[in-house]
């Protein structure tokens, strides 16, 4: 039998200011985000939706274009639901509700008409979505302040979202900190990974510390190492000029990546508020072994993909790439946590676009039994168990055991014991951000970055970056590949080996 959602209770009245209105984040997922909390009655009747952006459109027409890129969202992935994709029931109020202020992000009369706007909705409460390039993080946060619309009263928050990229290395990241904190306190903001959005993520900690099966062995006693893996099939697409500047590691890793990781080593947090959980999140974090460059270069992999079978093309011939580019469309690297619980246990992280196939997962290696007891058979060697957390595609999480296969001969085989969550629950359509745009409007930050784990991240990423400035050069791997060679060589002279992708 399927288990349903937990019920929740509607977030509190308030006006959703969405910076970058036009841009691809607020059509593929905000929205769509936003219909699917209407659908579930998680938001009050009350929430106002107001686009923010340079184009000129009216607040019907606003409606209407947002309703259409959630059609085109749903035909694109599940044709046969295109017509049903919008309920009028939940779709009429909604609309009724979306309202768009025409302005320039860098003019101040834009922000006084914000404060109207805001006035008009007759709810003190407001959530900033900056779903805009990160040049105008500063910018929009500076404004708001000079305009009083950060300025909070007892029944008025004010709340700032940030996407990222949260900066480029350390230093950025550490002044983008400074700024923001200028003008507003931690508390109002909510630097967002969708990663942290997704139930299964979720659930690590659920499983972590709800069964007390997991703790005994959650160590350096019985853990060999944890293989950390985000891998895409598409290509930079229509980002190849912003990607071009960033490439894997900055895009991937000190955000999503480290996000998965803490959430694997973190230590159980006194409570489940979020400055507990967050905290413990930015120890694990802080206590990733900083290498030497020697040590970063010998302990990473940086590839692009070429050109591959069936026209998939090379990512220097990819739109708005750079044709003699060397930035990495792969990266792969070892961290070690220097603490008791971790001490010797590689991390191993990967992540690359136009690889064979589209999965998030992390691997839990634990150690083989230490003696096949097996003698006089054909068994003389037992595999290591391994725990998978299966974030995308098709989330569930499994074990692999070791069994005998059914016949007179002593021959064993690798059983999966597990759950997939569509056999368990019903879930409904998302895109990850539901839950995190519900936190931002009932004020919970847990699943949220503070400004110490940002840090922390980019300071265990800096080694790499530091060593690649020197040493450019990057491998190549075919599109629709499992990566490079490299990959695969970082891991075999421990004496491992990845994982099978999908």
């Amino acid at each position: 039998m399927k288990r349903g959602k937990t019920t929740a209770d509607p977030a509190p009245p308030a006006t959703l200011f969405l910076f970058g209105a036009h841009g691809d984040l607020v059509k593929r997922l905000l929205m769509p985000a936003i219909y699917n909390l209407a659908r579930d009655g998680l938001l009050d009747p009350h929430l106002h939706i107001v686009g923010v952006d340079h184009n000129p459109v009216g607040d019907a027409e606003f409606a209407e274009r947002l309703k259409a890129f959630i059609v085109e969202q749903v035909r694109a992935k599940h044709p046969e639901q295109a017509d049903t994709a919008i309920d009028p029931a939940v779709w009429g109020p909604l609309a009724e509700r979306i309202g768009y202020v025409t302005g320039d992000f860098t003019d101040d009369e834009t922000y006084q008409t914000i404060a109207r706007k805001l006035q008009a909705n007759g709810t003190g409460n407001a959530v900033f979505y900056l779903a805009t390039s990160p040049r105008f993080f500063t910018e929009v946060s500076q404004r708001l302040n000079r305009a009083g619309l950060l300025y909070e009263q007892p029944q008025a928050y004010r709340r700032v979202v940030v996407e990222k990229p949260f900066g480029s290395d350390l230093a950025t990241a550490q002044e983008l900190n400074r700024q923001l904190l200028e003008v507003m306190d931690e508390r109002q903001i909510y630097r967002i990974d969708h990663y942290l959005g997704k139930e299964t993520v979720q659930n690590i900690m659920v499983n972590r510390f709800s069964n007390g099966i997991f703790e005994a062995f959650w160590n350096n006693h019985y853990i060999d190492h944890v293989q950390i893996t985000a891998a895409e099939t598409v290509g930079v697409e229509t980002r190849g000029n912003f990607y071009d500047q960033i490439g894997a590691l900055r895009d991937m890793v000190p955000n999503h990546l480290f996000q998965l990781l803490a959430m694997v080593a973190m230590e159980p947090p006194a409570a489940f508020g979020a400055d507990a959980v967050r905290g413990e999140k930015a120890k694990v974090i802080g206590a990733i072994r900083p290498w030497s460059t020697e040590e970063a270069l010998a302990n990473s992999v940086r590839a692009q993909y070429r050109a591959g079978e069936q026209g998939m093309p090379g990512y220097r011939e990819e739109q708005r790439v750079d044709p003699q580019s060397q930035t990495e469309t792969y990266v792969a690297l070892k961290v070690m946590i220097d603490n008791w619980r971790w001490m010797g246990v590689p991390f191993y992280l990967r992540t690359g676009k136009r690889l064979s196939v589209r999965d998030t997962e992390i691997a839990i290696c634990f150690k083989p039994a230490p003696y096949a007891q097996f003698r006089d058979t054909n068994v003389d060697y037992i595999k290591p168990n391994f725990l998978h957390i299966q974030i995308q595609p098709d989330e569930g999480m499994w074990f692999d055991l070791q069994a005998k296969r059914p016949g007179p001969a002593l021959v064993v085989d690798n059983v999966k014991l597990g759950f997939a969550y569509k056999d368990f629950f019903q879930m409904q359509p998302s895109t990850g951000y539901e839950t995190l745009l519900y936190d931002c409007f009932t004020g919970d930050q847990t699943l949220f970055q503070r400004a110490d784990n940002i840090e922390n991240g980019w300071r265990a990423v800096q080694p790499f970056l530091d060593a690649w400035a020197s040493n450019a050069q990057v491998e190549e791997y075919p599109a629709g590949t499992d990566g490079p060679a490299g990959a695969d060589e970082l891991l075999a002279r421990d004496g491992r080996a990845w994982h099978s992708l999908g």
